[in-house]
């Protein structure tokens, strides 16, 4: 598919997507946001992508946010529209059940910090900043994502503050996972996909939704809830079948009882 404001490539099981507008820092216009989550359904699909990148072109930005100048020229009701399928493609982002890491190229500002932290893990770099702007304008955005990262307390007082966050401190606090430097940010994050990637998809894809699931949940509930669907639902492969390598090496042949 032929993608005006995203780019894609793939380098062995790990597809990378590039937010392609950098003359206005990455902004996330509604186009953008739905070529985003069509190139997301076609990855879901494909058995040849193990895990997904998502950087920003160019060495400022990541996403500087909402377009803002698109948003003005909108229409009450046609806001109202665009605003309701935003948010469902944002949950599609959340849930995808392939690997999804951030490679913050640079700043990470408004509707950017929640499509960042939409994401499975972070790897930043020198450029990297953040900015949870949405209280600026007497509105939310990512409270529901953002204390997974860095907790409670953080969260608070990044959410109230709407202050800056440079790479260092995003690093310490735990909102980046890898701070490394600015030429090396996409080939760490692939590194860490081709890592996830060379499992088996669907146990990642359970990992994954069961930890959606677990949120807010009591720790026993939690523990209930995984043997409940390790034996169920989300049943995995057989001993003969996930260690078969294995078995084949020792030359063992199951007990009959």
């Amino acid at each position: 598919m032929d993608y005006q404001n995203i780019k894609v490539d793939q380098r062995d099981r790990v597809a990378i997507i590039t937010l392609n507008r950098p003359e206005v820092l990455n902004a996330l216009n509604f186009q953008l946001v739905r070529e985003l989550d069509q190139a997301i359904s076609q990855m879901e699909e494909d058995d040849g992508v193990g895990a997904i990148v998502i950087t920003g072109m160019g060495e400022r930005a990541f996403s500087a946010g909402a377009d803002i100048h698109e948003n003005r020229e909108l229409a009450p009701e046609e806001r109202e529209r665009i605003q309701a399928q935003r948010a469902d493609y944002t949950w599609h982002l959340a849930s995808c059940h392939k690997p999804t890491i951030g490679a913050i190229n640079g700043l990470c500002y408004g509707g950017g910090t929640v499509m960042a932290t939409s994401l499975d893990m972070l790897v930043g770099c020198d450029r990297s900043s953040f900015r949870f702007l949405a209280v600026n304008y007497g509105q939310m955005n990512a409270t529901w994502s953002l204390p997974m990262m860095v907790g409670w307390p953080r969260a608070k007082e990044l959410l109230y503050s709407g202050r800056e966050v440079f790479a260092e401190e995003a690093y310490r606090i735990g909102l980046i996972s890898y701070l490394v430097p600015n030429a090396q940010v996409v080939e760490k994050a692939v590194e860490i996909g081709a890592g996830f990637a060379k499992n088996r998809p669907q146990g990642v894809a359970n990992i994954k939704q069961m930890l959606i699931e677990h949120t807010g949940l009591p720790m026993e509930q939690q523990f209930r809830d995984e043997v409940n669907a390790r034996t169920g639902r989300m049943k995995g492969l057989s001993v003969e079948e996930g260690f078969k390598s294995f078995l084949d090496r020792k030359g063992r042949k199951p007990r009959v009882s």
